[in-house]
């Protein structure tokens, strides 16, 4: 149990990749705060922990809102005294759509939650941090910062690569506390961030025609890969073993992203 004794925060946390995570630091020792937009999702997680024999609770926020993140941040830190790990996770694939139809709220409402939400997330959560040193995560994606072939999903590639600046900037400006700041990038993983894609359906008149060869994920023969294997990886990044890597992004996607990019 290599991360006994820690404390977790895990925005997204109710599906997906951040349950996933969320699930194996409890494996591993980790008292969970579980942070969900929805009650229910959230509840979900944390009786799945529960049942193994795991500490955790749910905390009910809306990532881009400011207010709501101060609160949800003081609640875990005033639940179990001390934060250790951020897993900033939560996002939306949002509205994919030609430029011309994309409109200024689809923009806001992509950035806000990917882009704002992590800001927030960070922010807020740093002072805790900073009093024993930690890790962050972040979640981007391969769109963004080595796809660029998803036309159409330029909001969410936007934002995407803005969370990797944003670990860089925030890895150097922390790293005097001992606090370690690492971004992901997974490609093509099995979750339900798909029920939060709206696609337009004018978007293959602007897509570049290109043919990849079939099972274009060259590692699994085209198969995606597993929320749990990409938990592997927010494990290690927040563990011990990974104590002098910091302001790094990570790929996992079979090298998907090698082939398309």
């Amino acid at each position: 149990m290599q991360l006994l004794g820690k404390v977790a925060l895990v925005t997204g946390a109710g599906s997906g990749i951040g349950e996933a995570a969320a699930k194996l630091f409890a494996r591993e020792g980790t008292k969970v705060a579980v942070l969900e937009l929805k009650q229910e999702d959230a509840e979900q997680t944390v009786n799945a922990i529960h049942e193994m024999g795991g500490e955790a609770i749910v905390v009910v926020a809306d990532v881009a809102q400011a207010d709501q993140m101060q609160q949800a941040v003081q609640q875990v830190a005033a639940q179990w005294g001390h934060i250790d790990i951020v897993f900033a996770n939560a996002g939306i694939n949002g509205k994919w759509a030609p430029l011309e139809e994309l409109e200024a709220e689809d923009w806001d409402k992509t950035l806000n939650t990917n882009l704002k939400g992590t800001f927030l997330t960070v922010k807020y959560a740093v002072p805790y941090l900073k009093e024993r040193g930690g890790s962050v995560i972040v979640t981007s994606s391969v769109n963004g910062t080595r796809i660029f072939s998803n036309t159409g999903a330029t909001a969410y590639s936007c934002s995407k690569a803005a969370q990797v600046a944003f670990t860089k900037m925030v890895a150097l400006e922390l790293a005097k506390y001992h606090i370690r700041v690492n971004v992901i990038c997974p490609g093509a993983i099995t979750t339900g961030i798909e029920e939060s894609t709206q696609k337009s359906e004018h978007l293959d008149e602007v897509k570049v025609p290109v043919e990849f060869p079939e099972g274009d994920i060259p590692l699994t023969e085209g198969h995606p890969g597993s929320a749990e294997q990409v938990a592997q990886l927010v494990l290690f990044l927040a563990s011990d073993a990974a104590s002098h890597i910091s302001g790094t992004e990570m790929w996992i996607d079979g090298t998907q992203s090698l082939l398309h990019g």
